[in-house]
């Protein structure tokens, strides 16, 4: 599992005082950090280095997040597949489940417009971080 710590914004909160449920994918796309540098450890975004493409993601809220504590991300990748992969996101704040997600990753060719078979080291290195049900 990856750990993510994020300190919600002023500007995250909504009317009713809660974090806004369009911060969640941010929040997540940003745990996915330490997965994207399997990679490209440099995150090169360019067209020739960067190889990720984002085929679905889903949120289900829990519960409701505050202003005052921070929110732990933890990433676990949930299946591997041949050219993809599938995330599993929680957000969890004091100690309590808020909001879990799914991300699917596909490995791509930017410039062929394909995707393209994970290479076996990738697959082991996201087989370290793989939970069961």
């Amino acid at each position: 599992m990856f750990v993510t710590t994020v300190t919600p914004r002023f500007g995250d909160i909504d009317g009713l005082g809660h974090v806004n449920n369009t911060v969640l994918p941010g929040w997540f796309e940003l745990a996915r950090n330490p997965i994207f540098r399997m990679f490209s450890p440099t995150l090169d975004l360019s067209y020739e280095k960067w190889n990720l493409i984002m085929a679905r993601i889903d949120f289900d809220f829990l519960g409701e997040m505050f202003f005052d504590g921070d929110v732990e991300i933890r990433t676990y990748v949930q299946k591997i597949g041949n050219s993809s992969f599938t995330l599993l996101h929680e957000a969890w704040q004091k100690g309590e489940m808020k909001t879990k997600g799914t991300a699917v990753i596909v490995h791509y060719d930017f410039i062929n417009k394909i995707s393209v078979p994970l290479t076996d080291e990738i697959k082991e290195a996201l087989s370290e971080h793989l939970i069961t049900d």
